[in-house]
Protein backbone atom coordinates (compact mmCIF):
# COMPACT_ATOMS: atom_id res chain seq x y z
CA UNK A 1 0.00 0.00 0.00
CA UNK A 2 1.41 3.52 -0.80
CA UNK A 3 1.21 5.76 2.27
CA UNK A 4 1.63 9.67 2.26
CA UNK A 5 2.80 10.97 5.32
CA UNK A 6 1.81 14.01 6.58
CA UNK A 7 4.22 15.62 8.99
CA UNK A 8 3.13 18.47 11.02
CA UNK A 9 2.18 20.02 14.74
CA UNK A 10 -1.65 20.01 14.00
CA UNK A 11 -1.37 22.93 16.48
CA UNK A 12 -4.75 22.80 16.08
CA UNK A 13 -5.51 20.96 12.37
CA UNK A 14 -7.77 22.61 10.80
CA UNK A 15 -9.88 22.39 7.21
CA UNK A 16 -7.26 22.90 5.50
CA UNK A 17 -5.01 19.91 6.74
CA UNK A 18 -7.71 18.17 5.36
CA UNK A 19 -8.33 19.21 2.33
CA UNK A 20 -4.94 18.52 1.32
CA UNK A 21 -4.64 15.17 2.59
CA UNK A 22 -8.13 14.22 1.24
CA UNK A 23 -7.00 15.45 -2.06
CA UNK A 24 -3.56 13.35 -1.78
CA UNK A 25 -5.97 10.46 -0.93
CA UNK A 26 -8.63 11.00 -3.88
CA UNK A 27 -6.54 12.79 -6.83
CA UNK A 28 -3.07 10.72 -6.54
CA UNK A 29 -1.69 6.97 -6.64
CA UNK A 30 -1.33 7.12 -3.01
CA UNK A 31 -3.89 4.82 -0.89
CA UNK A 32 -3.85 5.97 2.60
CA UNK A 33 -2.67 9.54 4.50
CA UNK A 34 -1.13 9.16 7.77
CA UNK A 35 -1.45 12.49 9.69
CA UNK A 36 2.03 12.26 11.78
CA UNK A 37 1.94 14.16 14.72
CA UNK A 38 5.43 15.73 15.29
CA UNK A 39 5.74 16.63 19.24
CA UNK A 40 8.38 18.70 18.27
CA UNK A 41 9.21 20.91 14.93
CA UNK A 42 13.25 21.42 14.81
CA UNK A 43 12.16 24.76 13.00
CA UNK A 44 9.65 26.04 15.37
CA UNK A 45 9.63 27.31 18.65
CA UNK A 46 7.18 25.55 20.91
CA UNK A 47 6.02 28.72 23.53
CA UNK A 48 2.22 27.83 21.99
CA UNK A 49 2.22 23.95 21.39
CA UNK A 50 -0.56 22.03 22.87
CA UNK A 51 0.84 18.90 24.70
CA UNK A 52 1.21 16.28 21.97
CA UNK A 53 -1.67 13.69 23.27
CA UNK A 54 -4.29 16.30 23.02
CA UNK A 55 -3.18 17.31 19.55
CA UNK A 56 -3.01 13.45 18.78
CA UNK A 57 -6.58 13.56 19.32
CA UNK A 58 -7.95 16.61 17.98
CA UNK A 59 -6.31 15.03 14.65
CA UNK A 60 -8.46 11.78 15.25
CA UNK A 61 -11.41 13.85 15.68
CA UNK A 62 -10.89 15.47 12.77
CA UNK A 63 -10.22 12.69 10.69
CA UNK A 64 -12.69 9.90 12.09
CA UNK A 65 -15.28 9.88 9.49
CA UNK A 66 -12.36 9.27 6.71
CA UNK A 67 -11.08 5.43 6.55
CA UNK A 68 -8.45 6.73 4.04
CA UNK A 69 -6.81 9.21 6.54
CA UNK A 70 -5.27 8.17 9.78
CA UNK A 71 -3.50 9.70 12.71
CA UNK A 72 0.08 8.59 13.64
CA UNK A 73 1.77 8.96 17.21
CA UNK A 74 5.54 7.48 16.18
CA UNK A 75 7.58 10.59 16.45
CA UNK A 76 5.83 9.97 20.22
CA UNK A 77 8.51 7.72 20.69
CA UNK A 78 11.80 9.00 19.17
CA UNK A 79 14.37 11.43 20.55
CA UNK A 80 12.83 15.19 20.43
CA UNK A 81 13.30 17.11 18.06
CA UNK A 82 12.05 14.96 15.16
CA UNK A 83 13.78 14.77 12.34
CA UNK A 84 11.85 13.17 8.76
CA UNK A 85 14.39 11.09 8.16
CA UNK A 86 14.91 9.23 11.26
CA UNK A 87 11.06 8.58 11.36
CA UNK A 88 11.38 7.71 7.79
CA UNK A 89 13.80 5.32 8.33
CA UNK A 90 11.64 3.82 11.88
CA UNK A 91 8.14 3.54 10.03
CA UNK A 92 10.00 1.69 6.66
CA UNK A 93 11.53 -0.75 9.01
CA UNK A 94 8.23 -1.42 11.11
CA UNK A 95 6.39 -1.84 8.22
CA UNK A 96 8.33 -3.01 5.21
CA UNK A 97 5.21 -3.88 3.21
CA UNK A 98 4.40 -0.38 2.57
CA UNK A 99 5.45 2.26 0.59
CA UNK A 100 6.10 5.64 1.93
CA UNK A 101 5.87 8.98 0.88
CA UNK A 102 6.48 12.35 1.77
CA UNK A 103 3.85 15.09 1.65
CA UNK A 104 5.16 19.02 1.76
CA UNK A 105 3.78 22.14 1.44
CA UNK A 106 6.31 23.92 -1.62
CA UNK A 107 7.08 26.23 0.88
CA UNK A 108 8.90 24.10 2.79
CA UNK A 109 11.04 23.27 -0.27
CA UNK A 110 12.65 26.00 -0.02
CA UNK A 111 14.27 25.33 3.18
CA UNK A 112 14.41 21.70 2.21
CA UNK A 113 18.50 21.73 1.76
CA UNK A 114 18.41 22.93 5.10
CA UNK A 115 16.76 19.66 6.56
CA UNK A 116 18.71 16.90 8.50
CA UNK A 117 20.01 14.14 5.24
CA UNK A 118 17.95 15.99 2.98
CA UNK A 119 19.37 13.82 0.74
CA UNK A 120 18.65 10.80 1.64
CA UNK A 121 15.22 11.44 2.02
CA UNK A 122 15.46 11.76 -1.91
CA UNK A 123 17.27 8.95 -2.53
CA UNK A 124 14.95 6.44 -0.86
CA UNK A 125 11.38 8.41 -0.75
CA UNK A 126 9.07 10.09 -3.29
CA UNK A 127 8.09 13.68 -1.88
CA UNK A 128 4.48 15.01 -3.24
CA UNK A 129 4.13 18.64 -3.19
CA UNK A 130 0.91 20.95 -2.80
CA UNK A 131 0.93 24.51 -3.24
CA UNK A 132 1.45 27.19 -0.73
CA UNK A 133 0.97 31.01 -1.43
CA UNK A 134 3.41 33.32 -2.32
CA UNK A 135 6.53 30.64 -2.18
CA UNK A 136 9.67 31.59 -3.50
CA UNK A 137 12.03 30.39 -6.25
CA UNK A 138 13.44 27.22 -5.34
CA UNK A 139 16.14 24.29 -6.36
CA UNK A 140 13.47 20.88 -7.02
CA UNK A 141 11.04 22.39 -9.71
CA UNK A 142 12.41 19.71 -12.03
CA UNK A 143 13.28 17.28 -9.44
CA UNK A 144 12.46 13.37 -10.40
CA UNK A 145 11.57 12.17 -7.15
CA UNK A 146 9.24 15.02 -6.58
CA UNK A 147 5.89 15.27 -7.72
CA UNK A 148 3.38 18.08 -7.90
CA UNK A 149 0.36 17.89 -6.90
CA UNK A 150 -2.74 20.46 -8.18
CA UNK A 151 -4.43 21.21 -4.81
CA UNK A 152 -6.57 24.00 -3.34
CA UNK A 153 -4.61 27.06 -2.21
CA UNK A 154 -5.59 27.73 1.07
CA UNK A 155 -4.33 30.49 3.17
CA UNK A 156 -5.35 29.04 6.69
CA UNK A 157 -2.96 29.14 9.57
CA UNK A 158 -3.10 27.33 13.29
CA UNK A 159 -1.76 30.56 14.59
CA UNK A 160 -4.40 32.14 13.00
CA UNK A 161 -6.96 29.90 14.23
CA UNK A 162 -5.14 30.09 18.05
CA UNK A 163 -5.22 33.86 18.11
CA UNK A 164 -9.07 33.54 17.07
CA UNK A 165 -9.25 31.56 20.17
CA UNK A 166 -8.13 33.64 22.58
CA UNK A 167 -9.60 36.79 21.63
CA UNK A 168 -12.96 34.70 21.73
CA UNK A 169 -13.44 34.84 18.39
CA UNK A 170 -15.29 32.18 16.17
CA UNK A 171 -13.40 29.29 14.32
CA UNK A 172 -16.41 27.79 13.04
CA UNK A 173 -15.34 26.40 9.16
CA UNK A 174 -11.67 26.75 10.01
CA UNK A 175 -12.02 23.65 11.99
CA UNK A 176 -14.26 20.38 12.19
CA UNK A 177 -17.13 20.68 14.62
CA UNK A 178 -15.59 17.91 16.62
CA UNK A 179 -12.43 19.41 16.89
CA UNK A 180 -14.20 22.99 17.42
CA UNK A 181 -16.40 21.34 20.46
CA UNK A 182 -12.81 19.88 22.06
CA UNK A 183 -11.46 22.76 21.84
CA UNK A 184 -14.10 24.79 23.46
CA UNK A 185 -14.49 21.93 26.22
CA UNK A 186 -10.66 21.38 27.36
CA UNK A 187 -10.33 25.40 27.14
CA UNK A 188 -7.02 24.60 24.38
CA UNK A 189 -5.68 28.02 23.49
CA UNK A 190 -7.08 29.98 25.58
Amino acid sequence: MKIGLFFGSFNPIHIGHLIIADTMATDTDIDRVWFVVSPQNPFKKNNSLLHEFDRLTLVERAIAENYRLQASDIEFSLPKPSYTIDTLTVLSDKYPQHEFVLIMGEDNLVQFKNWKNYEKILEFFRIYVYPRPDTPPHDFTDHPRIKFIQAPLLDISATYIRKRIQEHREIKYLVTEPVEALIRLKKFYE
